[in-house]
């Protein structure tokens, strides 16, 4: 059964993690298309600040407390949907904690809590959501990772959660397609992107974390995640970087690893002391909610490659500038060793 989405302008659209980054500049840029919008966080003082902004510009918009770990909170969320707008149509999970940190040296408490909110919140959302599309139709989208394909060093945890969502996403896809229900899924895999997601990870190291350049803007995800809210797409990689990381792996797992080892250590940290005052990983955040991080190196505004993706007249002439991207970039690499 083919999928039918409606356009943004007559969507609801909930949006889990919507008090910052990636959920918030979703939330906003949906809402400025004439969304409907739900936004879903444990950050009171932040969900409000984005309603507010949404109201301030004649959108329309609903927040709800929750923490995506308990099932039950996002079966409310889901409940106000249906009471505040009859409904909705995308269901969008995106909230998620990270640690940086060696993994022999993160306590256990902090791993199972990091896949309570990255992969348990998937999973429930996906459950909440459900209900309701069945009968509707509509969409649901996973923001996964970069790493649900190619594990970076330091985030192993957040890794092996964005794993787990990316084979939740395709398990979920083919069983609904199966069954002829018409609801697509989708997986957004982003590379860098500033946001405070980096400032609001339980950090182990000695310095602050941040990503690793190349770095893209959070609107970049947005503008992918909202395309797919409108087409069935399985999945999107956001950034040509991330795509040469994941065809890097399929090349070659040794010097992808070796590659990593290399280079990634070092890319994933500041020069400055690390700040634990944002620590997000078992409460909400203490600061104020905000699209942007505080990345000090260049932010691309936009990717080529996720155009060419989201766009297929486009795309076959791209993706074969990046394979021959990828095979140049491996054999240099392979050619110092290993």
């Amino acid at each position: 059964m083919g999928v039918k989405l409606k356009p943004l302008s007559e969507q609801t659209i909930v949006i889990t993690g919507a008090s910052s980054g990636i959920g918030r500049c979703t939330a906003l840029m949906a809402a400025g298309r004439g969304a409907k919008v739900v936004a879903v966080a444990r950050n009171e003082t932040a969900l409000k600040e984005v309603v507010n902004e949404i109201e301030a510009k004649g959108g329309q918009a609903a927040y709800v407390v929750a923490d995506v770990s308990d099932a039950g909170q996002l079966d409310h969320a889901a409940e106000t949907a249906v009471a505040k707008f009859g409904g909705f149509d995308t269901w969008i999970n995106d909230a998620g904690v990270g640690i940086y940190g060696r993994l022999d040296e993160i306590p256990l408490e902090e791993k199972r809590r990091l896949f309570d909110v990255t992969f348990w919140g998937v999973v429930n959302g996906c459950q909440s959501a459900l209900p309701q599309l069945r009968e509707r139709g509509g969409a649901i989208i996973n923001v996964g990772s970069v790493e649900s394909d190619v594990a970076l060093p330091l985030t192993g945890m957040y890794a092996a959660a964005k794993h787990a969502v990316k084979a939740y996403t395709d398990t979920l896809r083919m069983e609904l397609d199966h069954d002829n229900i018409p609801v697509s899924v989708t997986l957004i895999k982003p590379s860098g992107i500033d946001t405070p997601f980096f400032k609001h990870a339980r950090n182990h190291l000695e310095v602050e974390p941040q990503a690793a350049p190349p770095v893209y803007a959070p609107e970049v995800v947005a503008e992918a995640i909202l395309h797919c809210a409108e087409h069935p797409t399985p999945d999107v990689v956001v950034g040509g970087a991330g795509k040469i990381i994941s065809g890097m792996r399929k090349g070659s797992l040794r010097l992808t690893d070796k590659f990593m080892e290399a280079t990634q250590f070092k890319a994933q940290k500041t020069d400055r002391p690390a700040d634990m005052s944002n620590d997000s990983l078992f409460d909400a955040p203490s600061d104020r909610g905000a699209v942007h991080g505080d990345y000090k190196g260049h932010v691309m505004r936009s990717s080529t490659y996720t155009k060419a993706k989201l766009h297929p007249l486009v795309s076959t002439a791209v993706v074969a500038g990046v394979g021959l991207a990828v095979a140049a970039g491996v054999r240099r690499f392979g050619g110092r060793g290993d």
